[in-house]
């Protein structure tokens, strides 16, 4: 898994999944692997989350299984860009990447603008994220982080009902499945969230109405394959 940790920027790699995939568990592996044995050239790697994620607490990446790595939040993407600047840090690790959803006047996310002038300077990014929102949509800059992206590392989990690979993320309230209108961000762990396979994903209400909400046009009936608009 960590033959990554012998590149050099500039380099983007993009760590993605499900909840519960190991994408954190994977940063604390990595950083863990890049500062053993080298003293003060540590100093030159930087640490970051979006600071909506509080689930365990403020400044640590905490994975599922309980592992610890100090990490600065941030609230934004030009919060992250102006601290990476101001410290000199050469290698970048940031979690959630999915919750940088500001974006420019033209509507593009910050993140990705963030993460080009990053390589451009020579820096080693890793970005791990969600891929897929509760709905199972593209989940904000992560999908044109992965189109950037030098590497792409794919985590899968179990199923939380049948035990298959999961690729998505379940959100529940209240022991149901949520509806597709509900709030994006909804911060949670395990009572509000599972991993789930294609099969066993659930989603209430028309996906079609976000679909065209979304992306801007009504998807085809996927009940019908020939169907063409």
């Amino acid at each position: 898994m960590l033959q990554t940790a012998d590149r050099q920027g500039p380099w983007l790699t993009v760590v993605s999944g499900p909840m519960f995939a190991g994408k954190s568990e994977f940063l604390i592996a990595l950083y863990r692997n890049l500062t053993e044995g080298r003293g003060r050239e540590s100093e030159y790697i930087g640490v970051y989350k979006h600071a909506l994620d509080k689930r365990y607490g403020e400044g640590e990446i905490v994975s599922h299984a309980g592992k610890r790595l100090p990490a600065t939040p941030v609230g934004s993407a030009e919060e992250l860009y102006t601290r990476i600047r101001s410290r000199g840090e050469r290698v970048v690790l940031v979690d959630e990447g999915q919750f940088f959803l500001d974006a420019d006047s033209d509507g593009r996310y910050v993140l990705v603008r963030v993460v080009s002038h990053l390589l451009g300077r020579g820096v080693w990014v890793v970005v791990a994220g969600l891929d897929k929102d509760f709905r199972g949509f593209p989940f904000g800059p992560m999908a044109d982080l992965l189109a950037l992206a030098d590497e792409r590392i794919s985590l899968f989990a179990r199923c939380a009902v049948c035990g298959a690979p999961a690729t998505l993320t379940q959100r529940l309230v209240d022991g149901k499945p949520a509806r597709v209108d509900d709030p994006l961000l909804l911060v949670g762990a395990e009572e509000a969230y599972e991993p789930r396979c294609r099969r066993c994903h659930r989603v209430e209400g028309d996906p079609q109405d976000a679909r065209t909400t979304l992306f801007g046009f009504r998807a085809p009936d996927v009940s019908n394959p020939l169907t063409s608009g």
